[in-house]
């Protein structure tokens, strides 16, 4: 199980990242309501306008994101074998730690970063990794880093945040996310990544992960992270 941090409010100053990984009714005052104005009128203060349906999140490109079992299947596509558990929803590494017993293979947390260009990155790592943002982003040549808004995060991963995974790439038709993979997990044989919703596990092997990757047009930059 991974962690699913990543997304937090812009400009968020926390340099060090632990584990972690958010009707309006008609009348009021009826003493001021016409005397000719009856409890059947259709015009009666206790009658509440229809509720407008919420509107289905979109991509910036104004599609629709990908769904899990969709992403499920573009892997059996692949030919990537994938091993998925259903869960209770877990926000932070603690949680996924708490919850997801005895999965083999290596953990993983993900960090959505912008800077004030507005490039964007997805870097997915071990779930202890302790990751200094500054020194991060002296390595990538970012400048100033600070977490994605849920808004972007949605816009161009399709994913909410608890649910931030290597996988949303797969929403980025754009190309406009650069994503980048922590050497560590190479050491396993198989990793474990949400599919694009933080109530399901996925594990499948490193070698496949990087199949997904390249299928996807988002071949990862590989840096050693333990020393961030």
């Amino acid at each position: 199980m991974q962690g699913g941090t990543g997304a937090a409010p812009p400009g968020e100053a926390d340099r060090r990242v632990a584990g972690r990984p958010m009707g309006l009714a008609w009348g009021g005052n009826c003493s001021r309501l016409p005397a000719a104005m009856s409890e059947t009128d259709p015009q009666s203060a206790s009658e509440t306008p229809p509720e407008t349906p919420a509107e289905a999140p979109r991509l910036a490109d104004g599609s629709a994101p990908m769904t899990p079992d969709e992403v499920l299947a573009y892997l059996a596509r692949l030919g990537i074998a994938a091993e998925t558990v259903s869960h209770p929803p877990v926000f932070t590494v603690e949680e996924a730690k708490a919850l997801r017993g005895q999965l083999s293979g290596g953990h993983t947390k993900n960090l959505f970063l912008r800077n004030k260009k507005g490039r964007m990155w997805l870097v997915t790592c071990l779930e202890d990794r302790q990751i200094d943002l500054k020194a991060l982003a002296e390595r990538l040549g970012g400048g100033r880093f600070s977490f994605g808004s849920a808004e972007r995060l949605m816009a161009h991963l399709g994913v909410t945040p608890g649910a931030v995974t290597a996988l949303a790439v797969i929403n980025d038709s754009a190309g406009a996310v650069e994503a980048v993979l922590d050497e560590g997990l190479l050491a396993y044989d198989r990793v474990n990544v949400h599919p694009l919703s933080n109530d399901r596990t996925t594990a499948l092997a490193t070698a496949d992960l990087l199949k997904f990757y390249d299928a996807t047009d988002h071949p990862p930059l590989i840096l050693d992270l333990g020393g961030l």
